[in-house]
């Protein structure tokens, strides 16, 4: 049996660790030339062993990101996995949260998307792979007001960009998400046991909220992101895939 991903070039934003690191590893696991970035490039150690490609890339950065784009060539897949948690509410949200959250979670796939799309329509074909949230326009969550903002806004992005794109051939979806144990859980945790009662209270909060009664692993989002980016989803575009065991119910 061949590979899901054979002969396809991806590229991932956020690689260096969580869900962007666990698909990568998938995605070349399954065939697909893969260009790991990440803006702390120590994260993306270890990868270059798996045969990907590695590179330091700040998405906030526009010429970074057009210059990084381009050097990696014609894409097939996209994965914007890049993004920030903000733990706050409407009263608590400061400006620069705000504009950080949006600048990062929203505007950065924007930057990605502008830079890839071009060579995809010109070729019809290419699957674009945004990280939205189970927390977003699908379901409301205490204090995560930019948060859920911003993850509203990228299953917009992704619907408007889908529906511009479906007639040449390009799909556009994104992952939506519960609770998944990676590093970024792990600095929430942190931040919330003085509150909590301590770290294992934290953590017991956080699995809490899942109805499984478990967190979710990056791997289980990779999957996902290799369906996504083969051509067993051709006939899906335009979609917030729900991921959360089972917190939405």
């Amino acid at each position: 049996m061949s590979a899901r991903l054979s002969g396809k070039r991806a590229f991932v934003t956020a690689a260096g660790q969580g869900i962007g690191r666990a698909a990568a590893i998938a995605m070349a696991a399954e065939g697909a030339e893969v260009i790991a970035t990440d803006r702390d490039a120590a994260k993306l150690e270890g990868l270059a062993a798996l045969g990907i490609r590695t590179a330091a890339l700040d998405v906030l950065e526009d010429a970074a990101v057009e210059a990084a784009l381009a050097q990696a060539g014609p894409l097939d897949v996209l994965f914007n996995c890049a993004g920030v948690v903000h733990q706050n509410t409407a009263l608590t949200c400061t400006e620069a949260e705000w504009d950080f959250a949006f600048a990062l979670n929203v505007r950065s796939m924007w930057r990605t998307i502008r830079a890839v799309l071009p060579g995809m329509l010109a070729r019809r074909s290419g699957s674009i792979i945004n990280m939205a949230s189970a927390a977003s326009s699908i379901k409301g969550a205490p204090n995560r007001f930019v948060y859920g903002a911003t993850k509203a806004a990228v299953i917009g992005l992704t619907r408007a960009v889908a529906a511009d794109a479906v007639a040449a051939g390009v799909r556009c979806n994104c992952l939506a998400p519960g609770t998944v144990d990676t590093p970024s859980l792990h600095e929430r945790i942190a931040a919330n046991a003085a509150a909590a009662g301590g770290l294992e209270a934290a953590r017991a909060a956080f699995v809490a909220r899942q109805a499984m009664g478990r967190l979710a692993r990056p791997e289980e989002m990779a999957a996902l992101v290799v369906y996504l980016a083969s051509d067993e989803s051709a006939f899906m575009t335009g979609q917030a895939l729900v991921i959360d065991g089972g917190w939405t119910l």
